[in-house]
């Protein structure tokens, strides 16, 4: 039997922070203007559903997206893409979705995960991304923050986080799962597989008619999605990004990023990360190039050099553990192999030095470059997947400079950008053409950044985001007069915009100084000993860091030099390891003021992970948290 939809969708469901409805009415409206946009619109339409269906349609069964399967790379069309997203979306209504209500989705990075976000953002659901390391005790936080009516998660493990806390979340109706593997024997009323929601779908009369009904329905001020902060600070929050924020996006994006519809990429951040989702979902709808699906977190690198990507976006970690790879390599490789690839450096970090300042090589640098290049460095390129690299970025976190210049030098030029969740992305960014080292660009065409009389970069544009979910207290606190404040500090030169740290991790010193601990935080992380860094210092007479060291980097080098450890703890204690740190510290200081030298450090001895409280889950740690958990270490270094 058909199944029959109602769908009169009344009045336009806008963005409300008001707290006062309950908590099963999920209806937001945005009644203070400076927190609404004018509409976008890009090639005729004015949400990103429109645009969607309009590209789904017109390039038919030309290839969207790549997944293994087997270990064979399959290809899926941009038709699979419009009729799956189709079939989950009527399939969610007919469960009793309603405009407004949120659904979130819990799973590692899919091409189903792309056609959830689209069914139920095509019908006025809400799309909310959920971390796959967030514990039991998060995902219920966000469930009830949220007011999710339905999850989708993606195989038993999820599912079993979901169970765990199933009573404190009862405003979720149905869960819905992706993979049948471990759980074909579950028998769970409120439990349902994708394959079901897909039949489903697919028994609703005129679906396709009334699913492209409830797009046209759509409007500007809808919310597009629900992104959760990462909550470095506290709890996270759910930053609302309407259609208008993201088409806003797309069109100054692709006025300053070359994206070709040609373009291979690889996905594998978080799709519930706003860069991530930029990257591989809204900026693909619009120029139709093909997003590649990474097996999982640890085959990035064999995946990269499977898909040879054009554009490759990623975060410092990811750029940093590329380079201890590669310096692991030239350790282990031939005194004749090593010396050619040192040459072969020195004459890219020449040939860098010149072009990232935006002059003109000589001759002679250029020769030299192009014959290392095609001795070494191009086989280097192939070797890690970079061989058709055209752009590459880093964003989310700082970045070392002496990183961008090493990928420069080896022919993957580096530029980086700045955004954040509540700038929907971008909000400035380095390109080919106007490129400044230690900056993270100008801002995006139509756009403006200034910086407040405290040093705080403040944005307005058509991206700043329309506010958090049920926090009217903390939109207000990061909302003022129109402008994002983003509790970074920086400073504008020539136009580009240059970030020297938070507002908030801001140290002063004993003695007054003022220090920003991120660009020291940066140098340390260049070096492939160290994972990562915290300094401490605030009202004490000295700098102090907390060091976590690479495991992996850290434990080659006790294996090379006969270095006794039995397991991470004992690696950490060992005298040769803190001699090891002691070095990198010192080889840094030597670049620093007086007042930003580190004078003692501890190595933190426990492995950490996303699932821990001290990370967030991009791989950032909480600075409050880490200095009061680890409270002992800091206080033995005073």
């Amino acid at each position: 039997m058909a199944t029959s939809i109602d769908t009169d969708t009344n009045t336009n469901t806008r963005i409300d922070t008001d707290t006062s409805s309950s908590a099963g009415n999920t209806s937001r409206q945005i009644n203070n203007a400076p927190y609404e946009h004018a509409p976008q619109i890009l090639e005729g339409c004015d949400t990103l559903s429109k645009l969607w269906r309009q590209v789904c349609l017109s390039r038919g069964n030309k290839i969207a997206h790549r997944e293994k399967a087997f270990g064979i790379w399959q290809s899926y069309s941009w038709t699979d893409y419009y009729q799956r997203s189709c079939d989950i979306g009527m399939a969610l209504v007919a469960l009793g979705l309603n405009k407004g209500d949120t659904v979130s989705i819990l799973s590692e990075d899919n091409k189903e995960w792309l056609y959830c976000d689209m069914g139920i953002c095509a019908v006025g659901g809400v799309p909310n991304g959920v971390y796959t390391t967030d514990s039991p005790a998060q995902l219920a936080y966000i469930l009830s923050d949220s007011h999710s009516k339905f999850l989708i998660v993606e195989n038993d493990e999820q599912l079993h986080k979901f169970l765990q806390i199933r009573e404190q979340t009862p405003n979720v109706k149905k869960v819905i799962v992706f993979e049948h593997k471990g759980l074909r024997s579950l028998n769970d009323e409120q439990v349902i597989f994708l394959d079901e929601l897909y039949t489903l779908g697919q028994s609703v009369d005129n679906a396709i008619e009334r699913f492209s009904h409830y797009i046209d329905q759509g409007s500007p001020n809808d919310i597009r999605t629900l992104i959760y902060t990462s909550g470095t600070t506290g709890d996270p929050k759910g930053a609302i990004l309407t259609h208008a924020n993201v088409l806003f996006g797309l069109k100054t994006s692709i006025e300053v990023l070359s994206i070709l519809p040609s373009d291979e990429q690889l996905c594998f951040l978080p799709l519930c990360h706003v860069l991530e989702r930029l990257t591989s979902v809204d900026l693909p709808i619009h120029r139709g190039c093909i997003v590649n699906f990474a097996e999982s977190t640890e085959t990035v690198f064999e995946n990269m050099k499977e898909v040879s990507p054009d554009t490759f976006t990623a975060v410092p970690r990811l750029w940093e553990k590329m380079y201890a790879s590669i310096s692991n390599m030239r350790s282990d490789a031939s005194a004749l192999n090593g010396w050619a690839f040192d040459q072969a450096l020195k004459a890219g970090h020449d040939y860098a030095d010149v072009t990232i300042a935006g002059r003109t090589p000589t001759s002679l640098q250029k020769l030299r470059y192009e014959f290392w290049d095609k001795l070494v460095l191009r086989k280097l390129r192939d070797l890690i997947g970079m061989s058709n690299i055209r752009r590459a970025t880093t964003g989310a976190a700082p970045i070392s400079q002496d990183l961008i210049r090493w990928f420069h030098a080896i022919g993957v030029p580096i530029y980086e950008g700045y955004g954040m969740t509540e700038s929907a992305g971008i909000i400035s960014v380095n390109t080919e053409d106007e490129n400044r080292a230690g900056s993270v660009g100008k801002a995006l065409p139509g756009t403006e950044v200034r910086i407040a009389d405290n040093g705080e970069i403040l944005v307005r544009g058509g991206h700043v985001f329309a506010g958090y979910w049920n926090k009217p207290e903390k939109t207000a606190e990061d909302l003022r007069d129109g402008w994002l404040h983003t509790g970074d500090v920086g400073e504008l030169r020539e136009g580009y915009l240059f970030i020297t740290g938070r507002i908030k991790d801001i140290i002063i010193t004993a003695g007054g100084k003022n220090v920003t601990p991120a660009a020291i935080e940066s140098k340390l992380k260049f070096s492939s000993y160290i994972s990562d860094a915290i300094v401490i210092g605030d009202r004490r007479k000295y700098l102090s860091c907390l060091i976590m060291i690479d495991q992996e980097n850290v434990e080659k080098f006790a294996q090379d030099n006969q270095v006794m450890f039995s397991d991470f703890r004992s690696l950490c204690h060992a005298p040769e390891v803190i001699a090891l740190i002691d070095e990198v510290i010192q080889s840094v200081n030597e670049t620093l003021a007086q007042v930003e030298k580190i004078k003692r450090f501890r190595l933190i001895d426990v492995l950490l992970n996303p699932e821990d409280e001290e990370l967030t889950a991009t791989m950032k740690l909480k600075r409050s948290l880490v200095e009061k958990k680890h409270h002992a270490l800091v206080d033995s270094m005073y």
